[in-house]
């Protein structure tokens, strides 16, 4: 982008690290910001410029998502915004939203991109202002990552953010490493708990913002394993989203300050079992582009999980009754009667294939991985290749993308 290179250029290289990664969708973490931290930026707002590459996330966020559509990749740029866990995010994330010129865009663990700067803490709830804009914007979709009470641990590609983060780690140990000149990764020790105002607040927040999306087909259930909190505590948090009741007892445990500073409790929607299903299932695979998945029709590939009614929705779905894996019984009462080997997974835009005498350059001179030895391959990811479609003995699915636009 910043030599100027041709919308063509970008696209053949968005598709070629798509294959080389043998990925399903792109994610953009911090866009900007990690490149911006190697040249000792501590910050990146949406339309603020790259010190060295004078670059803004918007026009990252922007190029990608152009890229993605006109590939005809169904996921669309999978963003990690700017700012995470900064008091005033919410800011850059409504311009995101606001700014994305009807391009696809999925928002990932929105909660963290959720804050306000209001109240003697400057701190506080920006959920009804984002939750506004989806609602508003049907180009938007996200997923909330969820906080949970409880020790976890952050790891994240946004070296820059997991920086800032150290100064809260529990316990003190910690690690954020830069990769190969382009990248970076950072592993630190969380632990949320509910007599702590920020962390009490953040909790609401994932709950409001579940809460105040209308549509269950653009919101999807996460807690950001394991940064918000391990993935085990989904059943947990369904009974949150099903139950008024119990979660405003849950809320009255919180610190008072939290309390006051959330609209939770003036909100009565309780989630369906249809929206579950939605939000856990049908959603995901639709918007990843899984045809034959998330749902119950022909040709689809029995995915399904049974479970026993129970008013208690933590404990139905904590212990299912039974899991079908592409039809074979896998657990039954709760334990796993059946190992079975997952399917990979993978889109497979077309490209031009020059594209990789520039990228060969860029890897010969910068990295100490080959260009031959960074692409994974089929070989490396299942035991045999044996063109199966059925998913359950470890092949690669390749799923379809739309006609590539010029």
């Amino acid at each position: 982008m910043a030599e100027k290179k041709d919308m063509s250029f970008i696209k053949d290289y968005i598709a070629w690290t798509i294959h080389a990664a043998q990925a399903l969708a792109v994610k953009i973490v911090n866009p900007g910001g990690i490149s911006a931290f190697k040249f000792n930026q501590r910050a990146l707002d949406l339309d603020e410029k790259h010190v060295h590459y004078g670059i803004t996330p918007r026009d990252v966020i922007l190029t990608l998502a152009r890229g993605m559509k006109e590939l005809g990749v169904p996921h669309p740029i999978h963003i990690h915004g700017c700012n995470l866990g900064v008091p005033g995010s919410l800011n850059s994330t409504l311009k995101t939203i606001n700014g994305a010129e009807g391009l696809p865009l999925h928002l990932t663990h929105i909660q963290f991109h959720s804050y306000g700067t209001e109240g003697d803490m400057k701190f506080s709830s920006g959920a009804p202002l984002v939750a506004e804009a989806i609602n508003r914007n049907k180009n938007i979709s996200i997923d909330v990552g969820q906080i949970m009470f409880g020790q976890t641990c952050t790891a994240s590609g946004d070296s820059m953010r997991q920086y800032g983060n150290t100064k809260s780690a529990d316990p003190k140990k910690w690690v954020v490493m830069d990769i190969e000149c382009d990248n970076g990764c950072g592993v630190v020790p969380m632990k949320y708990r509910d007599k702590s105002y920020v962390n009490a607040l953040q909790w609401a927040i994932g709950l409001e913002l579940f809460l105040l999306v209308n549509d269950p087909w653009r919101v999807f259930l996460t807690t950001d394993h394991p940064n918000g909190a391990p993935f085990y505590y989904y059943p947990h948090l369904i009974r949150l989203l099903m139950d008024k009741t119990f979660r405003n007892e849950m809320l009255e445990k919180i610190h008072p300050g939290a309390q006051a500073a959330t609209i939770l409790k003036t909100i009565d929607r309780e989630y369906t079992l249809y929206d579950v299903a939605i939000l856990t299932r049908a959603g995901p695979a639709k918007s990843l582009g899984l045809r034959d998945r998330g749902h119950l029709g022909a040709g689809a590939c029995a995915d399904i999980t049974v479970y026993e009614d129970n008013p208690d929705r933590e404990a139905m779905f904590k212990t299912p009754l039974f899991v079908f894996k592409n039809g074979d019984l896998i657990v039954r009462n709760g334990r796993v009667v059946k190992v079975t080997a997952g399917a990979t997974h993978v889109v497979r835009p077309e490209y031009d294939r020059a594209i990789e005498k520039p990228l060969k350059d860029y890897f010969d001179k910068y990295h100490t991985v080959s260009l031959e030895n960074f692409r994974v391959s089929d070989d490396e990811i299942v035991e045999s290749n044996c063109g199966h479609t059925g998913g359950n003995c470890g092949c690669v699915i390749v799923q379809p993308c739309g006609a590539r636009t010029t």
